[in-house]
């Protein structure tokens, strides 16, 4: 208990040694954090839906073990969005119960960066299904000074992710953007983290393309007009807008004001707006007559891009839940291969486990046959996969469109 007490302070721990729980008992506990207020809302009840799918497809168990499920909201009714304070008390949570094994999150990078230290401590296995900034495994182009070694207090790599990160999406919205013909593109994010580094990630990726910067700001997600910001992107002569940004910062309203203020601009949206509550008017998202301006680029492909295993997804989660989210089919895979992690640790089930052999097991997953496809986790904990999916939005639906290699 004191060990890990001091763990989780942070006192006592060096910079390459992990606090290795053996994990007592029978049951091994996986939790996973989501946003279930706001308009994110939707893909985090859709990423735990799948994931419950996950966990009933091997009836909860991998052989003498029972696992335990506890879904966790990092969200608060009050902020509408990810809330740090909760999310660390939800990283907390996992960090202080002895039964832990795994955690299973976050879909915004920002609360990734504050729960993978408190989860470091621990030696606590973490996927991320969707959260993409490119600091939070690497320190190349793209990351702020000090990452990604500052997340990991212990110099263990505790932190994977099955999405790939904002410098292969910035990549997918390049290829994306000259197929449309952009010359003149102006950047605008929503100064939170995966708005602001998916931002910067593309800005860095179009110094070496044909594609012209005009400009880039932030903008504020509070404010109750943006016919001025929309005019100021106007006066630059843009003729391709990028908005980077999560739903809830009022990104419909900025849309909306930029297609009426251009007509004739393309507006491109990053990943972070994959979501109906972005796309479909009747859900607080752009207006219908909008549609036909608005792409998206976004980690999902068609079913049919994607290998057998992931139809029987499909429809296995559109029997139980209906139509999914774009973001599920990364919620189903996060908890299989943390499931298979588990499985290779304990050789089935059969021996006992310790934090260290499930980590051990993730980190050394190999040409992963999954509903995502083959790939691999590298040493830094990111994904081999590098496909993007672009999007129409077609009556208040995203419409896949098709697939990039980045």
């Amino acid at each position: 208990m004191l060990a890990a007490t001091l763990a989780l302070t942070g006192c006592g721990s060096s910079s390459n040694t992990t606090y290795d729980a053996a994990i007592r008992g029978s049951t091994l506990t996986i939790y996973a954090s989501v946003p279930l207020h706001g308009a994110s809302r939707v893909s985090g009840e859709a990423v735990l839906s799948a994931e419950k799918l996950a966990l009933s497809q091997g009836r909860y168990r991998i052989g003498r073990y029972r696992i335990a499920f506890k879904p966790l909201d990092d969200s608060t009714p009050q902020r509408g969005e990810w809330d740090p304070g909760q999310t660390t008390a939800n990283a907390k949570l996992a960090a202080q119960d002895p039964s832990t094994i795994g955690y299973i999150g976050e879909l915004n990078s920002g609360a990734s960066a504050i729960s993978i230290p408190i989860l470091n401590r621990l030696g606590i296995p973490q996927i991320s299904p969707a959260s993409t900034a490119v600091g939070l495994t690497s320190g190349g182009v793209g990351a702020a000074p000090g990452e990604p070694e500052k997340y990991y207090p212990t110099g263990v790599r505790t932190y994977a992710r099955i999405v790939p990160n904002d410098a292969v999406q910035a990549l997918a919205q390049l290829k994306l953007q000259q197929a449309e013909g952009c010359t003149k593109t102006y950047v605008l994010d929503d100064g939170e983290v995966d708005g602001h580094d998916s931002a910067t990630s593309f800005m860095l990726a179009a110094q070496q393309s044909p594609i012209h910067l005009v400009g880039s700001q932030s903008f504020d997600p509070n404010a109750s007009d943006y016919r001025s910001l929309a005019e100021g992107v106007k006066s630059t002569g843009a003729n391709c807008v990028l908005i980077s940004a999560i739903t809830e910062s009022n990104a419909a309203a900025v849309t909306n004001a930029m297609a009426v203020a251009i007509p004739a601009a393309k507006i491109f949206g990053s990943a972070g707006l994959a979501e109906s509550t972005f796309t479909d008017a009747a859900q607080g998202g752009i207006p219908t007559a909008v549609d036909p301006q608005v792409m998206i680029t976004a980690p999902t492909l068609e079913p049919a891009a994607y290998p057998a295993a992931a139809e029987a997804f499909y429809n296995a989660y559109d029997h139980a839940y209906g139509t999914p989210q774009p973001a599920a089919i990364y919620g189903y895979e996060a908890m299989s291969l943390m499931l298979s992690a588990i499985a290779r640790a304990t050789e089935g089930g059969r021996t006992p486990i310790r934090r260290s052999k499930a980590l051990q097991a993730l980190f050394s997953t190999r040409d992963r046959h999954s509903v995502l496809g083959t790939y691999s986790i590298q040493r830094d904990g990111d994904t081999t996969s590098r496909r993007y999916g672009a999007y129409r939005i077609v009556d208040g639906q995203l419409s896949f469109w098709r697939a990039i290699d980045a």
